[in-house]
């Protein structure tokens, strides 16, 4: 059972990120938009449970829970903590079945995903980092030509400057290393 060690607001007034000392998962991201979407998933089912809760995003030691704005954060914070600390911790998981499990997009030539790759490793190193601090995300959908497509999870699903300031930040990243490629946040 994870222990909250640190409750943090975000740059997304919805969004509240909750720090564990345990991790729910090892290197798996689990990000739902909905309750249907969530249906496997006893701990993000429990908290749809929730009024106003809307969205769901965890990974590691962290989880982040965003709401419709309709409920006062001191309140759901508590009902929400419930869930969270009756979840179970993750099982252990080696890191090579991870790592193949979230890598490789499937369909992509060899020249594509090796593309693919060059452009997690930066995103890894320069984007993901400041958005997990903030309580989201960012999962790469696809590489069609010259197209990215991402998707914001968590905190940054909902956050306005997502969409404009970072999404274009991004771009002008990846067009370091290709530059002509598109990135469109879906």
């Amino acid at each position: 059972m994870p222990r909250i060690a640190e409750i943090e607001g975000t740059p997304n007034p919805n969004a509240m990120k909750f720090v564990l000392r345990d991790p729910l998962t090892w290197g798996v991201s689990r990000s739902y938009d909905n309750a249907g979407a969530a249906q496997d998933d006893p701990l993000a089912c429990a908290l749809f449970d929730i009024e106003h809760v809307t969205n769901v995003f965890y990974v590691d030691h962290w989880i982040t829970v965003t709401q419709d704005g309709g409920a006062d954060w001191h309140e759901l914070t508590r009902t929400v903590a419930e869930p969270i600390r009756a979840a179970p911790a993750a099982d252990a998981q080696s890191a090579a079945t991870v790592a193949a499990a979230t890598t490789a997009i499937a369909g992509l030539s060899p020249e594509n995903q090796q593309r693919l790759d060059k452009i997690n490793v930066l995103l890894d190193e320069q984007i993901r980092p400041y958005l997990q601090g903030d309580g989201g995300d960012l999962h790469v959908l696809g590489l069609e030509g010259n197209t990215l497509r991402v998707h914001y999870q968590g905190a940054c699903g909902t956050c306005p400057s997502s969409i404009a300031g970072t999404l274009a930040g991004i771009e002008n990243l990846v067009k370091s290393i290709e530059p002509d490629i598109e990135v469109v946040a879906i």
